[in-house]
């Protein structure tokens, strides 16, 4: 363990945030380069002797949290990095993305601050990047058989690591122009810089990952012509199918899906445009829905100079503290502010939007809403309660309900569908039809980033075993997991 008495005379520090003033004018991380390092051996001497470390039940990956917090308190950098990775291929993205269930899961939170375990973990993976510990892979020899995977994701990327360092040959197919999934176009520069994503690729392409980008299944390239071609395929498309609003001027201009606003964003820091085709520059802005996504949109306006950012959740504003059902250790629901509520904008909960009012130009101007209330368990609108709010972009971040099924993958791979649209699998995370896998949001549903690469890890095992007969990759989840999580 680390510091026996650590939990008891330090108390817990994360990261230091740069000031607003300065980060919104740019699109760099939010933090201080470099201001972890100097206090992260101290927070990891508050990881205590627990017996139990809940924390591993609270991870999706079953990550080795307590034997890395203890080389970190240690500065044992190299040790702590093989510990890291021996669970979590791309610590650098969930350290920086990941909601942290596994600091919910912490006995020390039972009555105190949690470790800051999310911050160890990321110090961690940044030191070894820095020395030149994190190096390719290869397989030592070739298995000779062949992996489609589809999508580049957190899901993909991890399933196509754990493949090819099995010995299989893997082609990773990207339908965007890069490769990445949302982790390239819907996660901002500001909450994670993408030079995260190109270096580990680089690794992936130095292992023998093959990538092709631009690549559609199902209409630039016919799942069944994919099946002939690989010996297993595993999907990893994510799912995709956003929520949408059917009210009353939906269809005027300015009213986007929150993917289609903010790739747009992230294609400018990539040089593609000069200035986004969809911006919040001397707009009113309003978000709907009260989630990550919906945070992505707020910081995203600010730093393209919106007049004022509106974010709408229908849901009541969640409490500071555990309610009685969220009992630790499970992942309860509290009030966040995250650093894009830091920069400004104004936060309203439990109202529900009834339509949109537009100019005689067919543009959105105002948004109309009505406060709603629980009601015999049911969401129910208060009258007299409605009013308008000045709107002239609005994004739907409302989260994603399936998979999509309009690309034809679905049908020409003839696969099945559970219950809630998504693709059904097996324990081995094979689908209906032998041969084809799938993980992360498209078997799941939408989910945390660790679920995925859980998830990615797992199916990679199933196509080895499908393949080979037997297999040494873990599997740390099942299809029907939910851990402490949910």
């Amino acid at each position: 363990m680390a510091d026996p008495k650590g939990f008891l005379t330090t108390g817990r520090e994360g990261a230091q945030s740069r000031p607003v003033s300065e980060r919104v004018k740019d699109w760099n991380e939010v933090y201080v380069p470099g201001s972890l390092l100097p206090i992260i051996s101290k927070q990891a001497s508050r990881c205590m002797d627990c017996g139990i470390p809940f924390c591993h039940n609270g991870c999706p990956l079953g990550n080795l949290i307590p034997e890395w917090n203890d080389f970190a308190y240690r500065e044992d950098w190299g040790a702590a990095y093989e510990r890291l990775h021996a669970t979590n291929n791309f610590p650098e993205f969930t350290g920086r993305l990941c909601p942290a269930p596994c600091e919910a899961a912490c006995v020390l939170g039972i009555n105190q601050p949690a470790v800051t375990i999310k911050n160890v973990e990321v110090s961690i993976i940044d030191k070894a990047w820095e020395s030149g510990n994190v190096t390719p892979q290869p397989p030592q020899r070739l298995s000779g058989k062949t992996v489609a995977v589809i999508g580049s994701g957190p899901a993909g990327l991890a399933a196509a690591q754990q493949l090819t360092r099995a010995g299989h040959t893997v082609a990773v197919y990207e339908r965007a122009d890069r490769v990445g999934g949302l982790l390239r176009y819907g996660i901002p520069e500001f909450k994670m810089e993408k030079r995260h994503i190109n270096r580990r690729i680089e690794q992936m392409r130095a292992e023998g990952t093959r990538f092709r980008t631009g690549v559609e299944i199902g209409r630039d390239l016919k799942a069944t012509d994919l099946r002939k071609r690989y010996d297993a395929v595993v999907i990893a498309a994510g799912a995709t199918t956003a929520r949408d609003l059917p009210v009353p001027g939906r269809e005027l201009k300015g009213v986007h899906q929150a993917m289609e606003y903010l790739p747009l964003a992230n294609k400018v820091q990539e040089g593609d445009f000069v200035a986004p085709p969809i911006t919040a520059e001397g707009k009113h802005v309003v978000v709907i829905g009260g989630g990550d996504t919906g945070a992505d949109c707020v910081g995203t306006a600010h730093r393209q100079g919106a007049l004022s950012v509106t974010q709408l959740e229908i849901m009541p504003r969640p409490g500071e503290e555990r309610n009685a059902n969220q009992p630790w250790p499970t992942f309860p629901m509290l009030y966040k502010v995250t650093s894009a509520h830091e920069e400004g904008g104004e936060r309203v909960y439990s109202v529900s939007t009834t339509h949109f009012e537009g100019d005689e130009d067919g543009n959105v101007q105002w948004l109309h809403l009505v406060e709603v209330e629980f009601v015999d368990g049911r969401l129910t609108q208060k009258p007299g309660t409605e009013r308008r709010i000045p709107a002239q972009l609005v994004t739907l971040a409302m989260g994603f309900t399936g998979t999509d099924v309009r690309n034809g993958l679905v049908e020409q791979f003839g696969l099945e569908l559970d219950e809630r649209g998504n693709i059904a699998r097996d324990a081995d995370f094979q689908t209906n039809v032998p041969g084809v896998f799938v993980a992360g949001d498209a078997g799941r549903g939408q989910s945390l980033i660790v679920w995925a690469i859980a998830e990615g890890r797992s199916a990679a095992r199933g196509v080895d075993l499908h393949l080979t007969g037997a297999s040494d990759l873990p599997a740390p989840v099942r299809p029907t997991d939910r851990a402490l999580t949910v």
